[in-house]
Order: structure tokens, then sequence, then C-alpha cells
């Protein structure tokens, strides 16, 4: 049996059962049983879910990481940007300092990016009240429980006699 990890370190992807090449040996319906008929397609078909599960893991995992990588270039751009704004606080006072004394030009730039800052918060703040508990998986949690703390029960809440160890009369 293989092992996760070779001796050189490197990752050997773990064996998964796959839809085989070539063709089996062919043997007559009529030499098996309808139950080894429905064992060999049932075993068929779960081979190729597993196989299409594990193609589709596969390929999302491959779009995620491309995803993460690009969004690398994102978040540099975003921080330089950031950088940016002070240049153009620094800028935007100086021309207001060409008008009004230097100090009241920077105290109404510094007024102004306070303003922004408080608007953006209060929009977080209004996005942030609206998140809600999810209602439709919380009831389908508890009806689930309901159904699994019930098996074996009829309407009435007694347990079948079946199940009780009484036979019952007929």
């Amino acid at each position: 049996m293989a092992s996760p990890n070779s001796a050189g370190g490197t990752e050997v992807p773990p064996v998964l059962p796959s839809i085989p090449l070539a063709p089996e040996p062919a043997r007559s319906p009529e030499d098996m049983s309808i139950g080894g008929l429905v064992r060999e397609a049932t075993e068929h078909v779960s081979t190729l879910v597993r196989a299409e599960v594990e193609l589709a893991r596969a390929e999302v995992t491959a779009e995620v990481k491309k995803g993460l990588q690009g969004s690398i270039f994102f978040i540099v751009a975003l921080t330089v940007l950031l950088f940016s704004l002070f240049f153009a606080f620094f800028a935007l006072g100086e021309l207001l300092a060409l008008w009004l004394n230097r100090a009241a030009a920077f105290g109404i730039v510094f007024g102004f990016m306070l303003l922004v800052a408080g608007g953006f918060g209060f929009l977080g703040y209004l996005r942030v009240r609206r998140i809600r508990a999810p209602e439709r998986t919380i009831s389908s949690l508890k009806e689930s429980a309901q159904v699994l703390t019930h098996r074996g029960r009829d309407g009435d809440g007694l347990t079948p006699p079946e199940l009780n160890g009484h036979a019952g009369a007929r």
C-alpha cells in the first residue's frame, strides 16, 4: 500500500477507484443472479460517482488556488492606493492653504476625512445590522432532530409492537 508521502517528501496522490480502461472479463448474465447483477451495477455507479466527485473537487481546488493567487495583486493595489490617499489629502490641504490660513486648511481636510470615515462607518453599521440568522437552516435542522428522536415511533408516540418485542394480536 502506498504511503501518503514518498521517501523524497513529495506528495503521492491517494489511490482512487477508477473506471477500468480495458474491458472486464465478460460474464454472461445467465451465470449471475439478480443480486449479483445489482451488486455489480451498484459498484459501477458508485465508482463513477466517486470519480466524478474527485474530478469536481480537483477542478474547484485548482480554480480556488488561481483566485487566491490573483487576489494577492488586488491586495497590493489596494495597499498602494491607501498609502497614496495620504498624499492626496496633503495636496488638498496645501491647495486650500493658498486661500486660507495653513492650519485652517489642514483642519478642514482633517474634518472632511473624519466625515468620510464616519459616513462609511455608518453604512457598514447599517449593513451589519441587517445580518440575520439562517432561519431555513435552523428550522430544517430542528425538523431533522425531531425525525431522528421520534424514529421507530408511530403517530401516537408509542413504539410499534414489533420493535417492542411483543408480537401483538392480529
